[in-house]
């Protein structure tokens, strides 16, 4: 059953992304209840994670594991020891680690090159369903001021210097994700000291106290659905909080500014009518890639100044 399924989807995904040039996509997201993996190619290696079966003790799921696993390199002819597979734990943040091991690799999108690393934490650093937004970026970058906030490993950064941004600003919490992002840039022979700045910070706090008045051309926003703050009355919720939010972000755009406003939050309803904004378009559809048609909880929105 899994073996049929894999072998229809991966031939169908993989064509695609073969005509268009494409070496990192997904190809199976729990297709089969009983086979509850999200399976990527990264150029040449393949990363699955999957929900743990439960009742299944260690041994059991091991041996699971390493049946699943041989069944993706006949299906895929990507040799065993290529395929880096681990259960998907229910996380706080995104800085949690599952090991350090530290394998990394090099791949490719778009012409630019990131690093990926497939042991070390819950996702790779790359998160594929945002490959048509990047591209978009990267087209309306020449000469902008760009503000990427929740930055995770700059991938939006990256693509922004590649298209030749004025100046990019890239605000997160955790250092090692900023620093993993001025590598991309490093690793590209894009970085720039004076024009490319990495900001670790509370990101609500610095957009509450940092953020220039009427300076940034594009920003590009993806906050967690849900984030506990300082003090009780200091929590973020995506649904409750998304319209103060976009006001303060308005005040930091340039007259002909605009917001990408990203959220993962499955039943997250835009209020637009309290928006202050000419523009508020859902773009989802038309961002969403090939590989993730149907399959795609995520919104996004065009917020035009």
């Amino acid at each position: 059953m899994f073996t049929n399924r894999l072998q229809k989807v991966y031939k169908h995904i993989s064509k695609l992304a073969r005509r268009q040039d494409i070496a990192c996509y997904r190809f199976y997201d729990h297709d089969l209840p009983e086979f509850p993996f999200i399976i990527e190619m990264y150029k040449d290696v393949i990363y699955a994670t999957y929900k743990r079966k439960h009742g299944l003790e260690d041994a059991e799921n091991e041996q699971w594991e390493q049946e699943c696993k041989e069944v993706i390199s006949s299906v895929t002819e990507v040799p065993s020891e290529n395929i880096f597979m681990k259960p998907r734990q229910r996380k706080t943040d995104r800085q949690d680690t599952v090991t350090t091991q530290k394998e990394e690799r090099i791949v490719p999108e778009d012409g630019l090159s990131f690093i990926v690393n497939l042991t070390d934490y819950l996702d790779t650093g790359l998160f594929l369903n945002d490959r048509s937004l990047r591209a978009k970026v990267r087209s309306e970058a020449q000469g902008m001021k760009v503000l990427n906030l929740f930055c995770y490993t700059g991938a939006f950064s990256l693509f922004a210097a590649g298209g030749g941004a004025e100046e990019i600003v890239s605000v997160d919490f955790s250092k090692t994700y900023l620093n993993w992002g001025k590598r991309n840039m490093q690793y590209n022979k894009l970085f720039k000291d004076e024009k490319h700045h990495f900001i670790q910070a509370d990101v609500m706090e610095w957009i509450a106290t940092e953020l220039p008045a009427d300076y940034f051309d594009i920003i590009i926003c993806d906050p967690p659905s849900f984030a506990k703050g300082k003090g009780r009355d200091d929590d973020f919720d995506v649904q409750r909080d998304h319209v103060k939010l976009l006001k303060q972000l308005l005040k930091g755009c340039s007259d002909t500014g605009r917001i990408y406003f990203c959220t993962n939050s499955k039943d997250f309803v835009m209020e637009r009518d309290s928006i202050p904004a000419t523009t508020v378009k859902d773009i989802t559809g038309a961002i969403t890639p090939f590989d993730f048609q149907g399959k795609l909880t995520r919104s996004c929105y065009l917020i035009e100044k």
